[in-house]
């Protein structure tokens, strides 16, 4: 017997929309710029902030797609995982380019190269604001939103990335300290790292179907065995649709037979300790009375 809460929080694409073309002026700004100015390090900047761009389209699409009635016969659960997989393509994406950020910044510590600064400090400058804005428009939805944070994390590196290389073209423009953008670059290659693991090892265990962080199963079997007609309850899943939608699977074996009814009684109980204890939203039951089956709370399917 299936029962369910549904809670949902609302996320506006608006400002999601309003930050790519931001970015997308960005990427070209500092892809023209960096071919005028001969600068290998705005290039590679550009390419970083075009990778984000796609990242974020894939997040607006992501988001549309999350908001949508789709639910249909052969999608029961419409594409409410959307999010979460833009997610982890996101924080995949972030991973990587910080490696290949940190890789070509040591490589150029020790071949360091002489740059126009006055048009790499300019786009810079134009970078901090443009990205700070965007992080200001997500910072809301990102509280609560596991798509829109790994959007926000893209920004908010892209917006340190500009600092960093606001210093850089300074330091290069009046003391010549060349190698100090490889440095500034290793530092914020190491940040993306830290600031992308998390959301990619959240969002990988919601795909793997784990249980959700905050909840102990046994616990949560604990809890739901102090009604005083329940016996024993195994083969259970407790697992994360989305950010919003958490599952509870199991079976129930009762210490007499039932009544539908009385069934449907039970059913309501444990439909508030899910949601109200345990912020379980959606559970699925299957009754039991002395039916020969393996009793274990978890079982390999």
């Amino acid at each position: 017997m299936g029962v369910n809460h549904h809670h949902n929080t609302t996320v506006s694409g608006k400002n999601l929309l309003f930050s790519i073309i931001l970015n997308l002026i960005i990427t070209l700004s500092q892809f023209f710029g960096g071919l005028i100015s001969g600068s290998l390090a705005l290039i590679s900047d550009a390419i970083h902030n075009f990778s984000d761009v796609i990242s974020l389209i894939v997040s607006y699409i992501a988001n549309i797609l999350a908001k949508k009635k789709t639910q249909t016969i052969r999608k029961t659960f419409g594409y409410k995982r959307a999010e979460i997989i833009a997610a982890f393509f996101n924080a995949s994406t972030l991973i990587v380019i910080a490696f290949f950020l940190g890789y070509e910044a040591i490589k150029r510590f020790f071949t360091p190269v002489e740059i126009e600064s006055n048009l790499v400090i300019g786009l810079a400058l134009l970078g901090i604001f443009v990205n700070g804005f965007s992080v200001l428009l997500l910072k809301k939805d990102a509280e609560h939103n596991l798509n829109m944070k790994s959007a926000y994390i893209h920004l908010m590196a892209d917006m340190l990335t500009s600092v960093a290389v606001l210093v850089g073209g300074l330091l290069m423009k009046f003391y010549q300290i060349y190698w100090i953008d490889s440095v500034l670059t290793l530092i914020i290659s190491i940040y993306l790292i830290k600031m992308s693991w998390e959301i990619f090892i959240d969002s990988l265990q919601i795909l793997m179907l784990f249980a959700p962080k905050n909840i102990v199963v046994e616990n949560v079997v604990e809890e739901l065995c102090k009604i005083e007609t329940v016996k024993n309850i195994h083969h259970v899943h407790i697992w994360q649709l989305n950010d919003q939608d958490s599952y509870f699977e199991a079976h129930i074996e009762f210490v007499k037979d039932l009544k539908l009814s009385d069934f449907d009684v039970i059913c309501k109980q444990i439909e508030v300790i899910l949601h109200d204890k345990f912020h379980i939203n959606h559970c699925n039951l299957q009754p039991e009375f002395i039916r020969e089956d393996l009793k274990e709370l978890i079982i390999q399917d």
